[in-house]
């Protein structure tokens, strides 16, 4: 779709004075899933996410002219400082699979080093943070040594793009407050290709809305969601599953400009549920859920069943739980978190977060 064989620096090229990108980029929870795909990275089902704010990864990406010409890539990778063999192969791998559409990728000798502000591999999307912000910090190096992109909502579509590819969910963490990745009848412009703002009217209810991240387990996943998404090609309740999302995305669209928050929590918490059956029904099956996850989520129910407080939970592909609420009643709802369900996490640690407002350019220097 973007390949493009212009896109080559001249000989006269002669930058040897190391300059840098920096990103900051959020990751994001999704509401309705995407779990299953075909193809290079698209999904079998659309998906919306609320795109987080203090939930990020910082990237910054540093370059220069090579000194001596070759087809490789250049790279010196640092996660959080420090060297990570396994985070530097993957995006070496990543970057040598876009140079059919920047070439310039081998002219250049980089360093790229990325932060996180949660842990990473734990169930929040580290990986939808983490390549949008790898994304976003190679499409601004096109625009700074090309001119190009300069219209915003080019540039967004491509960085959507280019981070689809090296995660699904990033796709969606270049928009601000809601974004939908994946082909579906309810939205004419979606695409399986990048996602695309749902900046249609929302209800005032869901305006700030919040997701505080209890973080049940800092552990690694059993499971990468790479290999979680493959066990789809063989799980017997696929097609149902599909056109379940399919269904509840519609459903939820509506509710989001109804401010219908019943209906909103019903979708929400059954797709995070279903979720977490299908891999449990795959084969082989995991378990992602750990016991305080369990009781987490009987404690929101039954507090929201008390007070009438609409609060929800989701989760991601991990034992950790996202809180949904909204901000007319975030003085009860973070007292409860505080009081009851802080307790249930491993060293009383949670992220308060929200609906944020996008990734933002730190520096480009």
């Amino acid at each position: 779709m973007y390949s493009n064989s212009t896109l080559v620096l001249p000989e006269t090229f002669s930058q040897t004075a190391a300059e840098a990108i920096i990103w900051k980029s959020p990751s994001n929870i999704a509401l309705v899933k995407y779990w299953g795909k075909f193809g290079q990275q698209l999904p079998q089902n659309p998906s919306i996410s609320i795109t987080l704010n203090n939930a990020h990864t910082i990237t910054s990406l540093r370059y220069v002219k090579k000194q001596v010409a070759s087809n490789d890539i250049s790279l010196q990778f640092t996660f959080e400082g420090k060297k990570n063999k396994l985070f530097a192969n993957k995006i070496q791998r990543f970057l040598a699979s876009l140079t059919h559409i920047w070439p310039f990728l081998t002219q250049l000798d980089f360093t790229i080093d990325s932060k996180n502000s949660f842990p990473h591999s734990s169930g929040i999307a580290s990986s939808a943070s983490s390549m949008s912000a790898l994304a976003l910090c190679l499409c601004s190096l096109e625009r700074k040594l090309f001119g190009t992109l300069q219209q915003q909502s080019d540039f967004l579509a491509k960085a959507s793009y280019i981070a689809r590819l090296g995660s699904g969910s990033a796709s969606r963490s270049v928009y601000a407050n809601l974004a939908v990745w994946g082909l579906s009848e309810s939205l004419p412009n979606s695409s399986n290709y990048f996602a695309i703002p749902f900046d249609q009217k929302i209800h005032p209810f869901f305006n700030n809305y919040h997701d505080d991240i209890l973080i049940v387990s800092r552990s690694e996943k059993k499971v990468s969601s790479r290999a979680g998404h493959a066990l789809m090609n063989t799980n017997v309740y696929a097609a149902t599953r599909y056109a379940q999302a399919r269904n509840n995305l519609t459903n939820l669209l509506s509710v989001l400009q109804s401010g219908d928050a019943e209906k909103f929590i019903a979708i929400v918490e059954t797709e995070a549920l279903v979720l977490h059956a299908l891999m449990m029904c795959s084969s082989p099956s995991f378990i992602l859920m750990q016991p305080n996850t369990l009781t987490v989520i009987e404690k929101i129910r039954a507090y929201r069943e008390a007070t009438k407080v609409p609060i929800c939970f989701t989760l991601d592909a991990g034992p950790n739980v996202h809180v949904l609420y909204p901000h007319e009643v975030a003085s009860q709802a973070q007292a409860f978190i505080k009081s009851e369900l802080l307790p249930l996490c491993e060293d009383n640690y949670y992220i308060p977060d929200m609906m944020g407002q996008g990734p933002l350019e730190l520096g480009s220097f």
